[in-house]
């Protein structure tokens, strides 16, 4: 670590010099890029699993795959609304790249595009009751940026996480945002990795699911601090249960796409680490589950602490050649969304009761806290039964056909054909994809209609097929029938009336409520 670079206390104040701020945020966006280069070709390969084969870069992920990243081109284009609309930026500005953004999104934040685009206000696009993945990964993977712009400033940090943050995620799916930003928050100024770590949970509700995870993981820490083995397995028995409609029905059961279980192995990664930047993502990365994401993050904090030059020279070797390059999808390079973000960390220093005095930024740091009540996304909701689409207790009525690679989904385009499924619970999730080929379907439950569904999508995004044809709460607890049915009928851009569907998830429980006008 670069512990010369490391801010001097100046009365109430804590200086930092203008050249460590830039040292610090580059060695953010490059921690971060070289750590998603490092996960990705383990990406969801080691669900339940410790991987302990070779993790080294591999040169063509850093030329080919990193520039359409999601970790990346996410934080990028929410840094455009920011840059664009001022540190104030509300939950509308922050839908505009879901409403306009040419890139691809999955889960939580696909979830958002399809509940914008259908006209549900940004703040209650990440809400359970319309977005079953509220407490997905989604949020935290494009949070980081708000901590490069927050040195010292975890509140200022935790504000801008529940406005953006509300468009895609709720509860759970939100605290892994103002966790991840926290630590960035810490990572200037404190060179203790469980220090950071501790500071992080301080800025999330003491008794959230995420909360109460990461105290197990401290624990573990305390106990063993030399066997991140030993607090894997810890939290792995107790933790790794996903509420996701992807988990149940994913084979062997232990896929796990939650904030809190992921974000777990990020701040695994950085407690372990002895702040050893190469140890903290390789940690990360042998965690497996989401492993671009979660070690993306873990080397977006780690460079915070080291700052670019602080970095392992294999890492600035191997970075360079790509500092300049566009992300597709975005304006930025690393380069220029390291300089936007100084600009920003200097205009959030100053708005929240710093100064700059010469070359040196003064920040007025901010207590690690988190005085709301939880939010809580599923209260008490378990899975009952889960279908995949070739499963013989669905019945296809009608001329569906099979549709895509891999796990199908099935696709019809004549009016009255219907999936029937019989299902026990009170809450029903049908996956759909949305295309600018689709029409409109609707769901009915014992014979009454409860749910229509446009499922046209603009011929700009090809790929969408992870959204929602049918998610209904708040039903009877016993024994229901669903049916899903082809209308024919669609809307006027598009250009065909087909729904295409695929799994089914039941559950029992409750969903939060939608909050009173």
């Amino acid at each position: 670590m670069n512990d010369g670079n490391r801010p001097r206390h100046a009365g109430e104040l804590i200086r930092i010099p203008r050249a460590v701020l830039e040292d610090r945020i580059l060695g953010a966006w490059v921690g971060k890029s070289y750590g998603a280069a490092m996960g990705e070709p383990l990406e969801f390969a080691f669900n339940g699993r410790i991987f302990l084969g070779a993790v080294d870069v591999q040169e063509h992920a850093l030329r080919e795959w990193l520039v359409n990243e999601d970790d990346l081109y996410m934080n990028m284009a929410n840094l455009a609304v920011v840059a664009d609309k001022g540190l104030g930026a509300s939950s509308e500005d922050f839908a505009i790249p879901y409403r306009e953004g040419k890139f691809l999104v999955w889960h939580a934040n696909g979830q958002a595009r399809q509940n914008v685009l259908a006209g549900i206000p940004a703040e209650l696009a990440g809400h359970p009751f319309y977005n079953p993945h509220a407490d997905d990964i989604d949020f935290q993977i494009e949070c980081d940026y708000i901590g490069m712009i927050s040195p010292g400033l975890p509140e200022a940090a935790q504000d801008l996480c529940r406005r953006q943050g509300r468009v895609v995620n709720y509860g759970d799916g939100i605290y892994g945002g103002m966790f991840f930003t926290a630590m960035y928050a810490a990572a200037w100024f404190e060179t203790d990795p469980r220090r950071i770590v501790e500071l992080g949970r301080q800025a999330i509700p003491a008794d959230s699911r995420y909360g109460l995870l990461i105290d197990d993981l401290l624990a573990c820490h305390r106990d063993r601090p030399d066997d991140w083995m030993h607090a894997w397995r810890a939290i792995e028995g107790k933790w790794n249960h996903d509420l996701c409609p992807w988990g149940p029905t994913e084979p062997g059961g232990k896929f796990n796409i939650q904030a809190s279980f992921n974000g777990a192995y990020v701040a695994l990664g950085v407690l372990y680490s002895g702040g050893d930047y190469y140890r903290a993502i390789e940690i990360t990365t042998r965690a497996g589950q989401d492993t671009d994401s979660n070690t993306a993050n873990t080397g977006g904090i780690m460079g915070t602490l080291t700052g670019y030059e602080g970095l392992p020279e294999r890492v600035r070797r191997e970075m360079w050649p790509y500092l300049n390059r566009i992300y597709n999808h975005t304006r930025y390079s690393i380069v220029t969304a390291a300089d936007e973000c100084v600009l920003l960390a200097i205009a959030n220093v100053l708005a929240n009761g710093g100064q700059e005095r010469g070359s040196d930024v003064l920040v007025r740091r901010q207590p690690f806290r988190h005085d709301a009540p939880a939010e809580v996304s599923f209260p008490d909701l378990e899975p009952v039964d889960a279908f995949a689409a070739t499963d013989a207790r669905l019945t296809w009525r009608g001329r569906w056909a099979r549709h895509g690679q891999g796990e199908p989904l099935m696709r019809s385009d004549t009016a009255g054909d219907a999936l029937e499924v019989a299902f026990r619970g009170n809450v029903i999730f049908v996956q759909g994809d949305i295309h600018c080929t689709c029409g409109v379907l609707e769901a009915w439950i014992d014979g009454e209609l409860v749910q229509e569904r446009d499922m046209y999508h603009p011929k700009q995004w090809v790929n969408a097929c992870q959204c929602t044809a049918v998610w209904v709460t708040g039903l009877a607890a016993g024994e229901h029938r669903l049916e899903v049915r082809v209308t024919g009928r669609k809307n006027p851009a598009a250009e065909g009336a087909e729904i295409r569907l695929g799994r089914v998830v039941s559950y029992t429980g409750r969903v939060a409520e939608l909050p009173r006008a």
